[in-house]
């Protein structure tokens, strides 16, 4: 059999890389004698597309050990790799060797990356400046990253005024940047802002919304308490209700406290995706809230009979350069394990004297009060958190990464933790940023 050239392996690591064949990629890679730019390039790439950061990073590493030269997609790369870890020391690291080697930011999309990582890695300053460094080459993904990351921190308002400042440029907005826009005013409840935004893009920009613009503003209308117009939209849609859409609305009754609209939203979401666990939580949830245990067991048993599992909550901390990652149910190291759990007892000990009560309604299990208040202790930003306190020198921020969105308790323990130990915490969740600091958190108490 002959030899495989390397543009045909360089070829054959981008397809499996796309088409979620990720371990037939890293094969192919490792399996070659001879490797450019490219071949390096696109299994970071490969790693990136299929959710597998940390090798991304590692394999960017090897391509400095070896003497290469990364190109801009592979910076790109890189930074999407970096940005969804959220830990930002390495993606400064990256950009000072973009600078330090006279790579443009106007090369390929190293500005956007650059913007992108720095907003989802917690330094919204940062992203600022790099925007402001290019927004003169009035490149409208530059723009989008800049709304975009305004958005996941909360910041409607200032996403608006970017969005201002694009009319006054006359660069001309597309899909993406209404996406960002209605995300910002969801995130911030700018109910009426959303309203006009999604107007708008249609009237005068003649953009005809997607099914994600959709979600976006039902999303918008669920979180500020407009449920009746958000279903009423949904019905009124021009396709068909995706999964999403159907999510937001049940999100919302879960919110609002609506069981008839959150039980056929949560069905029609789960015949849509009987593979998403989600939608069975969010079920099960209602049905704990009013006290219908026999149908949280119903649900939790379809899932099992369905081979679903639920995603556990997971919150990672960067300390001394070494990521620790915190699972709900997992195995932590011995030592490590009686500190948190030493640390934790202290803090829940210490908030106690300032008013903490713990917040029950946070536990949708059919179980005794003590062990709901036990069961509280152990979710796994506390764990971080605590970690943190543990590992990080007084005054330092203490940043915290969790693949679900913060719970209710979670979130006033540490809005009181960031009081009563003077420090500064950055929490990124599925759906945002919270920057919590003398006892209050950046989302105002809206997320």
């Amino acid at each position: 059999m002959p030899e495989r050239d390397l543009v045909s392996c360089n070829a054959m690591i981008d397809g499996y890389g796309k088409s979620g064949k990720c371990e037939l990629a890293e094969q192919v890679f490792r399996s070659m004698n001879k490797k450019d730019v490219v071949t390096w390039t696109s299994m970071v790439s490969a790693y990136v597309f299929n959710h597998r950061p940390k090798e991304a990073l590692g394999l960017f590493r090897e391509i400095l050990n070896v003497g290469i030269r990364p190109d801009a997609p592979a910076l790109v790369s890189v930074l999407s790799a970096i940005a969804d870890l959220g830990f930002v020391d390495e993606g400064k690291w990256v950009h000072t060797y973009i600078s330090t080697n006279k790579i443009k930011l106007s090369s390929g999309f190293i500005a956007s990356a650059l913007i992108d990582m720095y907003a989802k890695c917690g330094h919204i300053e940062n992203a600022y400046h790099v925007f402001k460094q290019v927004s003169h080459y009035k490149n409208v993904g530059d723009w989008n990253c800049m709304i975009s990351g305004l958005s996941m921190h909360g910041l409607g308002h200032q996403a608006l005024e970017v969005f201002l400042d694009m009319k006054t440029k006359e660069i001309k907005p597309d899909e993406i940047t209404f996406l960002g826009l209605l995300n910002a005013c969801s995130h911030e409840g700018l109910v009426e802002e959303g309203k006009f935004c999604f107007k708008l893009m249609q009237e005068k920009y003649k953009i005809i919304p997607t099914i994600q613009h959709y979600g976006c503003i039902i999303d918008l209308l669920g979180r500020g308490g407009q449920l009746d117009d958000a279903v009423e939209i949904v019905q009124n849609m021009p396709m068909e209700a995706d999964v999403i859409v159907w999510k937001a609305i049940l999100s919302a009754c879960v919110q609002n406290g609506d069981f008839a609209v959150g039980e056929s939203a949560a069905l029609k979401a789960i015949e849509l995706a009987p593979e998403d666990s989600s939608c069975y939580i969010l079920l099960s949830n209602i049905y704990a809230k009013v006290g219908r245990w026999d149908d949280v067991r119903k649900v939790r048993l379809m899932m099992k009979r369905r081979g679903v599992r639920k995603i556990p909550g997971s919150s990672s901390i960067l300390v001394n350069g070494k990521v620790h990652e915190f699972l709900v149910g997992k195995e932590m190291d011995v030592k490590c394990n009686v500190e948190v759990l030493s640390k934790i007892e202290e803090v829940v000990s210490r908030l106690k004297l300032e008013g903490y009560k713990p917040d029950l309604t946070q536990v949708l299990l059919d179980i005794e009060e003590e062990n709901k208040e036990s069961s509280l202790t152990l979710h796994s930003e506390k764990m971080a958190l605590a970690f943190g306190l543990i590992n990080t020198s007084n005054g330092a921020p203490i940043h915290i990464v969790k693949n679900l969105r913060v719970c209710c308790d979670c979130h006033s323990f540490i809005k009181l933790v960031s009081r009563v130990y003077n420090c500064r915490v950055v929490v990124r969740d599925q759906n945002r940023f919270h920057c919590f600091e003398n006892g209050s958190c950046s989302c105002k108490d809206f997320w």
